[in-house]
């Protein structure tokens, strides 16, 4: 571990005088690139170096015991070596963690689509309160969102909504939310009182650039049609709306929530891409035998990975046997408590991975 540290610090320091070249600072895409990487191992470089700060220290302090000293100063250097023991352990600790595998998507912007799933209306419903859920978690981080695609009921519900949540680090927190969500309440659209069960999905794509993802535009079939349902004068009356079929994945997607063919196609266009971009990885994964396992969950979409319960006023993760009683704070978007969990209990499985 020790050698792998003092390389990345090497190379850190190496970056640091490549981002004062004259050469490097006139070519936009390497100073790009090197910042890139020398941010990703600042953390990880200043650890490093609090923790060999610390072991010298801690050898300083104890040559100390060898020399004649009061009581006091004694003792005073017995709870110095124990302050900078205990210091020693965390970071030993924290640089583990840092030197884990990093997803390479961590640092990605997402498209969300939320479906309403079992349960009808009141499933339509949920599917609401988790985009407005979603949207105040990307709210207090200071991210952006972006309604890319979105079907409406009439009752205020979505039968399905597509959008993306622009920000850094929003695939390394958001990741964690694919899969089906479940609400137990009374409906609004139930008189009888009683207490129903409904579904929701969620699927978290990274967001692919073009770069990532060959798509020729031979390879795209392109059908356009009147939109439908909220829009204005221009709903049913021009094909501004935009369907995409990706012919060698069989992947559609549909967008008519602008008014513009060309913004239309342009967000069809991003959905696909990440469509896309998942697919490949999924397989690449499943060829490697490399899927996300383990004690935070498959990955698996069709899996129950959180319940919402209204009556008791309480949201239970499965995947981590986490309840909390607090579901109004969580539904206005205090995701991190969970999120915070499920990266705790992703990590600590990756550590036993590596030392079993």
């Amino acid at each position: 571990m020790f050698d792998k540290l003092q390389s990345l610090e090497e190379r850190y320091d190496k970056l640091g005088q490549l981002l004062c070249d004259p050469e490097i600072v006139n070519d936009i895409n390497k100073l790009r690139k090197y910042s890139k990487e020398q941010s990703d191992l600042e953390e990880t470089v200043e650890t490093y170096r609090a923790y060999k700060e610390a072991k010298q220290q801690l050898t300083d302090a104890k040559s100390m015991l060898e020399d004649k000293l009061d009581d006091e100063m004694r003792e005073m250097v017995k709870m110095e070596i124990d302050e900078l023991t205990d210091s020693i352990e965390e970071l030993s600790a924290k640089l583990k963690i840092l030197l884990l595998p990093k997803d390479p998507n961590d640092d990605k912007n997402v498209i969300v689509e939320i479906r309403g799933a079992a349960g009808g209306d009141e499933a339509a419903l949920f599917a609401g309160d988790l985009y407005k859920m979603y949207v105040r978690y990307a709210e207090n981080k200071g991210w952006k969102t972006e309604i890319l695609e979105a079907n409406y009921t009439g009752i205020g519900g979505y039968k399905e909504i597509i959008f993306t949540i622009i920000g850094n680090g929003a695939y390394s927190r958001l990741k964690y939310e694919s899969g089906a969500h479940r609400v137990q309440r009374i409906p609004e659209t139930e008189s009888g009182g009683r207490i129903h069960t409904s579904t929701a999905t969620v699927v978290v794509l990274p967001e692919a650039e073009e770069i990532e993802v060959d798509i020729h535009e031979k390879d795209i079939r392109v059908d356009l049609f009147c939109s439908s349902g909220p829009g204005g004068q221009s709903v049913n009356t021009t094909q501004s709306a935009v369907r995409l079929t990706h012919v060698p994945t069989g992947i559609v997607v549909s967008c008519q929530d602008e008014k513009s063919q060309i913004k239309n196609k342009d967000k069809a266009m991003r959905v696909l891409r990440a469509r896309v971009y998942d697919k490949i990885q999924q397989e690449r994964d499943a060829e490697l035998a490399q899927e996300r396992k383990g004690k935070v969950g498959t990955g698996d979409r069709s899996e129950r990975i959180r319940t919402y319960n209204f009556p008791q006023s309480r949201v239970t993760d499965h995947r981590i046997g986490l309840t909390l009683h607090k579901l109004d704070y969580i539904l206005q978007g205090d995701l991190d408590e969970i999120i915070d969990s499920l990266v705790v209990e992703e990590q600590s499985s990756l550590l036993k991975d590596i030392e079993d």
